[in-house]
């Protein structure tokens, strides 16, 4: 409850994005939710290419949890969209780099800024992650949670609002004092700001025609 009051303000400008508002009202093409998917893919690249060396961390441990793995969905999603060869010429935005790059330095050495990377994409994801699949369903006619969308399918999951409720008690029960926690807060204030220079730079690619 205190990490979703405290960064209300990050989290709805990011939502209200004006590229994210653009591709949700079905004003953009495809290729707009293409070059998205792939920023996606270098993020959850950097958050998935240290989770085993987490696991037996007692902070960030518990979060570490096989059925969000979402790398392998987001290839199999761009190999849809781009083809056996998507990743020829790829380059994450100087945002998405910059977004990736915070990531790992958490991962690496601060657990608990790893945990606030992790709930704010891994959460959103089991969300409003879902509005994104419906729109992209409907609007360039992909098969229901078939190739294109599966990064927001989590199979493994039966019961995501109780998924949700477990993973919120592990956030209560993080191994950290007041002080420790407050930067936690603070660091998923940060993921949201650098998600939001994510859509800002993707809408400077993706201007809406008047």
């Amino acid at each position: 409850m205190l990490i979703r009051t405290a960064s209300h303000e990050q989290h709805t400008e990011a939502e209200n994005s004006t590229f994210m508002s653009d591709m949700l009202g079905g004003r953009l093409g495809v290729d707009a939710y293409r070059r998205y998917t792939e920023q996606l893919w270098f993020v959850y690249r950097a958050l998935e290419s240290c989770s085993a060396e987490l696991a037996a961390d007692p902070v960030a441990g518990p979060f570490i949890q096989p059925e969000l793995a979402r790398t392998a969905e987001l290839e199999r999603d761009l190999a849809h969209l781009g083809g056996a060869d998507w990743q020829t010429g790829l380059r994450p935005l100087p945002a998405t780099a910059a977004y990736a790059a915070r990531v790992v330095e958490c991962a690496r050495t601060w657990p608990a800024g790893y945990v606030a990377h992790h709930y704010t994409r891994y959460l959103g994801d089991l969300s409003g992650g879902q509005i994104i699949r419906g729109t992209a369903e409907k609007t360039w006619g992909f098969e229901r949670k078939g190739d294109g969308v599966r990064f927001y399918v989590f199979e493994d999951i039966a019961n995501p609002a109780a998924f949700k409720r477990h993973y919120r008690e592990l956030l209560d029960a993080l191994p950290v004092d007041d002080l420790e926690k407050h930067r936690v807060v603070e660091e998923c204030k940060r993921a949201f700001a650098l998600n939001t220079a994510v859509f800002r730079e993707l809408g400077e690619q993706f201007p809406l025609s008047a």
